[in-house]
């Protein structure tokens, strides 16, 4: 299978096409440090192509899940280096997720801090996990112009904690209704001047953000997602498209290892072909996401359409997943109820194929 062939992406070599896609678990201790068995996760997981870990935070003081990790102290740089250095034993490679909270943010996770965004709108229809449980999102506070170098400079500073953690590379995290796509979508940004209106303002923190992280990486070791369609944190674009096409012009110009698209909305809402658009404009790595099967991704890479496919829920539970779409074998079934409590039930019990 072609799926199961190396690939250079940019700097990284993958051993084989099945990435990890970033999966948040919230396994973190309180003080967002990455603990021992967050590097027993991904060590059993080290069989991907490349692990994508999950979402974390670039500066203190925007949590949006509560026991997420962080990479801003020097306590968690010591958190994460464990982890690498787990997946690196076990042949693996691991880069990771660069990511602000923006809108998603709630004063209960924060100290009470009002979170930020684009512009004063809150995320409707869904609420938000807090230790006092289940709450609605507030009304974020409007970025001012000239707070937002302090914000690249945050994501600058989270890519060298990265490299000091030992990883491999980092994805800029540009999805799902988080800071960078709440600017970069025009249903979430309704600022005017430099950060607003046309689709150039809207992306510019997103790659002004991506360059920061070249700085401290060279390009060929950045990668960055997006979900143009995803309706997730009642996000929306008017032209989903067109905002695909820039991005991957970007992200093409400046050589970056890969690009990874979340192909589809996961609440079904909103419809377009984005990755034949992304594929037109960056002729780098492309990687897709939501809702593959090892049979679907096998012949969409054939094709050409992508060279990689960024599995999520299905390498939640199943440590071993390459080698199970090598063997054809049957999957591990996910248990929804355990994909954000604490301990190893339903994070690190899932059997291997061996054992299974």
């Amino acid at each position: 299978m072609k799926l199961l062939t190396p690939l250079q992406a940019g700097a990284l070599e993958l051993s084989n096409r099945v990435l990890m896609a970033p999966l948040t678990r919230c396994r973190a201790d309180a003080e967002h440090n990455p603990t021992p068995i967050m590097a027993e996760y991904y060590a059993q997981r080290a069989g991907s192509g490349l692990i994508i870990a999950e979402a974390t935070m670039v500066q203190e003081g925007n949590s949006a899940f509560w026991m997420e990790p962080g990479i801003y102290s020097e306590a968690q740089v010591r958190g994460w280096q464990a982890v690498t250095k787990a997946v690196h034993a076990r042949g693996g490679r691991i880069v990771l997720q660069l990511w602000h909270g923006g809108r998603a943010c709630h004063p209960l996770l924060n100290g009470g801090a009002q979170p930020v965004a684009p512009s004063a709108l809150a995320i409707t229809g869904e609420e938000v996990h807090t230790p006092e449980g289940k709450k609605p999102y507030v009304v974020p506070r409007e970025l001012r112009d000239d707070e937002i170098p302090g914000i690249v400079d945050g994501f600058r500073r989270a890519a060298s904690n990265a490299r000091a953690a030992g990883f491999d590379g980092v994805e800029i995290h540009g999805a799902n209704g988080y800071l960078l796509d709440a600017f970069l979508r025009d249903g979430s940004n309704q600022r005017s001047g430099p950060y607003g209106g046309p689709l150039k303002n809207r992306a510019r923190l997103m790659f002004e953000v991506v360059d920061a992280a070249a700085e401290v990486w060279g390009a060929d070791r950045v990668g960055l997602r997006i979900s143009p369609l995803n309706s997730f944190n009642a996000m929306r674009d008017s032209d989903p498209v067109a905002l695909t096409a820039h991005v991957a012009r970007e992200a093409a110009a400046r050589g970056l290892a890969y690009l990874h698209v979340m192909r589809s909305d996961l609440y079904g809402l909103q419809q377009g072909d984005v990755l034949t658009t992304a594929r037109a404009n960056f002729a780098g790595t492309l990687v897709g996401n939501i809702g593959y099967t090892g049979e679907e991704a096998e012949r969409d890479i054939v094709a050409g359409r992508i060279d990689a496919v960024a599995f999520g829920v299905p390498f939640l539970a199943n440590p071993d997943l390459p080698a199970r779409i090598a063997a054809g074998a049957p999957l591990n079934a996910p248990h929804p109820e355990t994909f954000y409590t604490p301990g190893a039930a339903g994070y690190t019990d899932y059997p291997a194929l061996a054992a299974a």
